[in-house]
C-alpha cells in the first residue's frame, strides 16, 4: 500500500495560514457586525474583484457553477437553445447549462493550450446557437480575440468561464473582462478561493448586472415580490470577507505560480514530459502546472510511492461520462479531447510550495524519467 503523500497536489490550508492573521480579523468583523448576508462586505468585495478584473459590475452568488447558469439566463439563453463549448473542462461547465435549461454542443479543443479551438467553432453553430462558453483552462486563457470574432460575426453572446483564471491576460485584457458576461468560481483551490463555495458573475453590461442581481434572490426587486423566477444564489458575508483579504495578495500569489512555473519549466525541459504552452499573446497563472506522458498511469504511481500527490483534470471527457455519453451532441471530431485525457496530469502548485519542495518533485520526476529511457 503506498505512502500518503507529502507534498499535496494542492493546499489550501496553507494558504489560509499564509494569511490567517488578516482572515481570521475578517471573519470576526463579520460575526461582530450581526450582518450575515449581503451586506457591506459582499457589496465591497463585488465592487473590488470588479475593479480588478476591469468591468463595471460584479455580482457575488452561491457557487461558479451557479454564477455560469445565473451569466446564461441573464443573456435568455434557457430552453430550445444551444450553447457551444468544450468537453475537457470541469462537469460544471456543462452542468451549468443544462441547469439553463439550454443544450450543450462540444467542439474539440487546442491540444497545446487545451482550451476552445477556434476553428472548431463556426462548424458547430445552427440557427439554435446563443452563446459560447469558452474555459480558460488551467489558467491558460483562450484565444478570446479569435472568439469575440467569431460571436459577432455570428451575432452570439460570449460567457467566459473564468474558474481557474483569476488575473490571467490575453492580449493586455484580464480573463472576464472580453465577454458579453462572465463567470468566476472561488472554490478553495481556486487562485482566488475562498474556505467554502462561493462565485462572482461579471460584465460591463449594466442590464445584465441587473438582471443577475435579481435573479441570485428569486427574481426580487422588492422583497418578497418575484418579478421573474429566480434561485437563492447569494455569496455570503463572510466569504466576501475572506476574499476581501485573498484579493489584495492575489497578483502577488500568481507571480509565486509563476516562479514555480519556471523552475518546473527549465528543470523538466530535457524530460520526455510534455510542458505547458503558453501563447505569446496570453499570460498564464497556472492554477495547475499540467504535463503529459503517454506512461502517465505508471507516472502517477510513481510520484505517490515518493511522496508527491497528483491529479487529472480531468480523466475523463464529459461526452464519455455514463451521465452524459448517450445524449449530448459533439461537433466533429474529438481527437485531441480524448488523448490528451489520456496523457495529462497535473504536478503540485499552489504558492506555498517551497523550493524544498519543488526540487523534491524535480528530481522524483528526472529519476524516473532517466529510468524510463535506459
Amino acid at each position: 500500500m503506498s505512502s500518503p503523500s507529502q507534498i499535496p497536489p494542492s493546499n489550501p490550508k496553507a494558504n489560509y495560514l499564509a494569511y490567517k492573521e488578516e482572515i481570521d480579523e475578517a471573519i470576526a468583523r463579520v460575526l461582530d457586525s450581526g450582518w450575515y448576508i449581503l451586506g457591506q462586505e459582499v457589496n465591497a468585495f463585488e465592487n473590488e474583484f470588479a475593479a480588478y478584473v476591469g468591468v463595471s459590475s460584479g455580482i457575488g452568488v452561491g457557487s461558479g457553477t451557479e454564477a455560469i447558469q445565473l451569466a446564461l439566463r441573464a443573456c435568455d439563453i434557457g430552453e430550445g437553445d444551444e450553447v457551444i463549448t468544450v468537453s475537457h473542462t470541469a462537469v460544471a461547465t456543462v452542468a451549468a447549462i443544462e441547469l439553463a435549461g439550454a443544450t450543450p454542443v462540444l467542439v474539440d479543443i487546442d491540444s497545446d493550450t487545451y482550451t476552445i479551438n477556434p476553428d472548431n467553432i463556426e462548424s458547430a453553430i445552427t440557427t439554435r446557437t446563443k452563446g459560447i462558453i469558452p474555459v480558460h483552462m488551467y489558467g491558460n486563457p483562450a484565444d478570446m480575440q479569435s472568439i469575440m470574432r467569431i460571436a459577432h460575426r455570428h451575432n452570439l453572446r460570449v460567457i467566459e468561464d473564468c474558474a481557474q483564471a483569476h488575473g490571467a491576460f490575453h492580449k493586455g485584457r484580464k480573463t472576464g473582462a472580453w465577454g458579453d458576461i462572465s463567470a468566476f468560481s472561488f472554490y478553495p483551490t481556486k487562485n482566488l478561493g475562498g474556505i467554502g463555495d462561493g462565485g462572482m458573475v461579471v460584465t460591463n453590461n449594466t442590464a445584465l448586472a441587473e438582471k443577475v442581481r435579481l435573479l441570485r434572490e428569486y427574481g426580487w426587486r422588492k422583497r418578497y415580490i418575484s418579478e421573474f423566477q429566480g434561485l437563492n444564489s447569494r455569496l455570503d458575508e463572510v466569504q466576501a470577507a475572506i476574499l476581501r483579504v485573498k484579493l489584495s495578495c492575489l497578483d502577488d500569489d500568481n507571480k509565486r505560480r509563476q516562479k514555480l512555473a519556471r523552475i518546473y519549466n527549465d528543470m523538466l525541459s530535457s524530460t520526455s514530459l510534455c510542458l505547458p504552452i503558453c501563447d505569446t499573446n496570453a499570460t498564464h497563472v497556472y492554477h495547475q502546472y499540467v504535463v503529459r506522458s503517454n506512461a502517465r498511469d505508471f507516472f502517477r504511481e510513481f510520484l505517490q510511492e515518493k511522496g508527491i500527490g497528483t491529479l487529472i483534470h480531468y480523466p475523463v471527457p464529459i461526452h464519455r461520462q455514463p451521465a452524459y455519453q448517450e445524449r449530448l451532441q459533439c461537433v466533429n471530431s474529438m481527437a485531441d479531447t480524448e488523448k490528451v485525457a489520456e496523457q495529462i496530469l497535473s504536478l503540485p502548485m499552489y504558492p506555498e510550495l517551497t523550493s524544498e519542495q519543488i526540487h523534491q518533485v524535480v528530481d522524483a520526476i528526472v529519476s524516473w524519467d532517466t529510468d524510463k529511457k535506459v
